[in-house]
């Protein structure tokens, strides 16, 4: 019997207990069991209940903070590990901690590369996720990256809107090759945004660079945290005479005041993927799963399959 017919197994960290039951039964399994054990001051210990002795896993989890959700991730990772897992594959669709991916400034940690050490240290073999924030994450490994394209989901969505004058936009200069990725598919112009921060979160200046009057106007970003930029963004294209503006963005951080920004700005519709579970609904805020096309790429990764197919840019 060839290893690729062995069926895989699963398991799931408690920050996305949602998005991997979709995943999971979109590939046609169910969840493994893992009891948490809980100490008074916080501490915490998974365990498998379940056996996967020479088996390929999947174990599945975003990483966001708190530093929990990493931890835990790690501490499943090497749980298979040491229960002699042969393959253990990390199905993070969001890569936490992944802004800190250069030394910006003296005296700062690369924490992406750091988190990237730690996954392969812990027995992570391979690493599946989404949309990160910066494509070089990817060489921070030495172990291989599936590194998904959440175009592949968004793109149905916005042709399914039929938008009379689609243009696509970036909210800032490094977000370009995405949106230059997305307007060759859709057959449309670009305008970019030019920005500049006081710090981390806090815009000081926003100028749009080219034409958006009369155009239907769709931002895309890989996440949107406090939602200050597209915000602005939205504010100063409808200025402009943009007839209306959308926002697609991969991870729906949404920290702090973010939902009630989204809620009284120029918006008509942020649509997100399920990455990171949304802390409430809005009417304004359109979910679009990434289930199906992690099942697939976990699927083809169990059959030695390609996966080529499955990305859009």
């Amino acid at each position: 019997m060839s290893f690729s017919t062995i069926e895989p197994k699963f398991f799931a960290c408690r920050q996305s207990p949602e998005l991997a039951t979709k995943i999971v039964s979109e590939y046609g399994a169910s969840l493994g069991n893992v009891i948490f054990s809980e100490y008074s001051d916080g501490e915490f210990q998974p365990a498998l209940e379940e056996s996967v002795r020479g088996r390929r896993i999947f174990i599945i989890g975003s990483t966001f903070p708190n530093a929990d959700n990493l931890m835990e991730m790690l501490m499943i990772i090497d749980a298979a590990k040491r229960a002699s897992a042969r393959h253990i594959t990390a199905v993070i669709p969001y890569f936490g901690w992944a802004r800190q991916d250069r030394k910006d400034k003296p005296r700062v940690p690369i924490t992406a590369k750091l988190v990237a050490k730690m996954l392969e240290t812990a027995g992570a073999t391979r690493i599946i996720t989404m949309d990160l924030h910066a494509d070089q994450i990817q060489g921070f490994f030495e172990r291989p990256v599936d590194h998904l394209y959440a175009s592949t989901i968004f793109m149905p969505y916005i042709k399914s809107l039929n938008l009379p004058n689609l243009m696509i936009a970036s909210p800032d200069m490094g977000g370009s090759k995405r949106a230059y990725a997305y307007s060759k598919h859709l057959k449309c112009d670009v305008v970019i945004c030019y920005k500049q921060r006081l710090k981390a979160n806090v815009i000081s200046h926003m100028e749009l660079i080219g034409d958006v009057k009369g155009k239907d106007v769709i931002l895309v970003d890989d996440m949107v945290d406090t939602a200050g930029t597209l915000t602005k963004a939205a504010e100063i294209m409808m200025e402009k005479g943009a007839t209306s503006v959308r926002a697609v963005t991969t991870h729906g951080i949404l920290s702090g005041g973010a939902i009630e920004r989204i809620e009284n700005s120029k918006l008509t519709e942020l649509i997100i993927s399920d990455t990171i579970p949304l802390k409430r609904e809005s009417s304004k805020i359109k979910i679009v799963t990434c289930a199906p096309l992690f099942a697939d790429v976990m699927q083809n990764v169990q059959n030695n399959k390609s996966i080529s197919d499955k990305f859009i840019m």
